[in-house]
């Protein structure tokens, strides 16, 4: 019986959603072999090594997708690496597609959810939600007033499916939004009243700055000491999007120095970012990757996967889940 992987050990929690998918088509479910599966963190690339060879799929998470783990596991039968999300970063595409690999994604699974955590973080730097709670705890009343989210400027980095959900929510609160995306669609912004700008002007303009953009060469570091100079002295950073698109270095500097009011981060370039000096700052908030993984959105991330996996080995094409089109012609061949 061929195998799938499921590599995100979290997942074995709702394994109700994929399984009886993958196993209907005739496949046996695989998973690390790890204690505790609530704690173990993500599979290291050695443990990819060792389990993924001989799989024909892999319902993946963050784990490390390198061309030595491609070129080793391609040969003994994988075809498939289906991302349990939206991010691909961790997946060498290139190897993917040299070795005849297809990669998929999960669209349209988690972008009402980034939405909500970002309003979430959002509401917290305004109305100083840290300060007020460590005050309470440590005997203090602080109770001043706060800033407010009507009548401020959001500038969303990346209006693609997460970028644009933030950008439906913002009428709600009464905010300006301002927009910078190298593709933008014009009648949705026409539709939701959002302004097109550079990302230098979104930066001075704005009170909020959230990024919804992915991590690639040409967003690395696109916030670093730079652009952070552009941003009003009283403006807020926010990224759920991915580690690396923020110079944490540069960010603490910024916020130490109090170039901008404050900043809160779901995603950091290493995960948990342990001994970064910004987990010693009280001007930023900070969560454990987990704006796109509510339990609704987790399910539909794990589901679309494994309907992927069986699609693609059927002899279908998702075209849609795809994420390297390129590689079609070498993975019929297979």
């Amino acid at each position: 019986m061929p195998r799938v992987l499921v590599a995100p050990a979290p997942l074995r929690e709702i394994e109700h959603t994929y399984e009886p998918i993958l196993k209907a088509a005739g496949y046996q479910v695989e998973y690390p072999p790890r204690r505790d599966f609530l704690t173990e963190v993500q599979m290291t690339e050695e443990e990819l090594l060792a389990q993924l060879p001989g799989c024909v799929a892999s319902l993946a998470g963050s784990e490390p997708y390198t061309r030595k783990v491609i070129a080793a596991a391609a040969p003994k039968g994988l075809k498939v690496i289906a991302r349990a999300g939206v991010g691909y970063d961790a997946i060498d595409l290139a190897a993917a597609t040299d070795h005849g690999v297809a990669v998929c994604f999960a669209p349209g699974t988690n972008q009402d959810a980034v939405a909500e955590h970002t309003y979430m973080l959002m509401l917290a730097l305004v109305r100083n939600f840290r300060e007020q709670d460590t005050g309470i705890r440590r005997g203090e009343w602080p109770r001043r007033a706060v800033g407010p989210l009507r009548g401020t400027t959001l500038g969303i980095v990346g209006l693609g499916r997460i970028g644009k959900a933030v950008a439906r929510r913002a009428a709600v609160f009464g905010m300006e939004v301002l927009a910078a995306e190298i593709a933008p669609d014009h009648e949705f912004c026409r539709v939701n009243n959002v302004t097109l700008v550079a990302f230098e002007e979104l930066l001075r303009r704005s009170d909020v700055v959230s990024l919804h953009v992915p991590k690639t060469p040409q967003t690395k570091y696109m916030v670093n000491r730079k652009s952070l100079a552009l941003m009003k002295p009283t403006a807020f950073l926010i990224n759920t999007s991915r580690g690396g698109v923020v110079h944490e270095g540069d960010l603490y500097e910024a916020l130490t120095a109090k170039r901008i009011a404050g900043a809160a981060l779901d995603v950091f370039e290493s995960e948990p970012p342990a001994g970064s000096p910004l987990l010693g700052l009280d001007n930023i908030i900070l969560t454990a990757h987990t704006a796109g993984v509510d339990r609704r959105s987790r399910e539909e991330m794990a589901r679309l996967p494994a309907q992927a996996i069986v699609k693609l080995l059927a002899g279908e094409w998702p075209a849609e889940w795809v994420v390297n089109p390129q590689v079609k012609e070498k993975f019929f061949a297979r």
